[in-house]
């Protein structure tokens, strides 16, 4: 489904559905101690966020080969979800995520979230996610963060739900998010789409 400097990611079938393997054994050699580092990031999440509706169950896991549930929907950018209990069943995952100890920090892409066929939302790609038990200041930051990106989208999809405190948050990001906005964006643009290839929609149909 999709091949890069990272590794392989695959549709599997199976008797009992079907799954995705994200094979970073198939990185490129330098960049392949890096991939497995990703690759471990989802697994401890997703391990963290076990049994809960909404996120991928993690089938198995070894340094190099990940393997988990695909989950059935279309990306953000595809469903256009205009119905304002969307966002707020969305913001209700994010919080559950945030309660066991993961912050994903990759909200801002459209297609890490999905429209369920019943309408709801899911959330996958948790390659950049922390899981932190403890929840320290720097864990808060992050996920107020991952509250604000999901913002951006109701923005997008239903500017006139947005109340006056959701506004305010959107208008003051946090002083990393600034920090970041100004010195690595500019950098992560410039190896994505200039050195990848990639443009921040890409994926949308491998990510389910």
């Amino acid at each position: 489904m999709k091949k890069d400097l990272f590794g392989i990611i695959e549709l599997r079938e199976h008797h009992a559905g079907q799954s995705i393997r994200r094979d970073a054994g198939e990185a490129a050699p330098s960049l392949r101690w890096l991939a497995r580092r990703l690759l471990a990031r989802e697994a401890r999440a997703l391990a963290a966020l076990e049994g809960q509706r909404g996120f991928p169950h993690l089938i198995s896991v070894s340094k190099t080969v990940l393997d988990r549930e695909h989950l059935a929907g279309v990306p953000m950018q595809v469903g256009k979800p205009r119905d304002p209990a969307y966002f707020r069943a969305a913001a209700k995952l994010i919080r559950r995520m945030h309660r066991l100890g993961v912050v994903h920090n990759d909200l801002a892409k459209e297609p890490n979230f999905l429209v369920t066929p019943e309408g709801r939302p899911a959330v996958i790609d948790f390659q950049l996610a922390w899981h932190a038990p403890r929840r320290g200041r720097v864990f808060r930051v992050l996920a107020r963060e991952d509250l604000r990106h999901l913002l951006k989208h109701k923005r997008t999809y239903c500017p006139g739900e947005l109340t006056a405190r959701e506004r305010r948050i959107l208008d003051t990001p946090s002083v990393p998010a600034r920090i970041w906005m100004r010195t690595g964006k500019p950098l992560y643009l410039f190896v994505t789409r200039r050195v990848l290839g990639w443009r921040d929609r890409e994926g949308a149909g491998d990510r389910y």
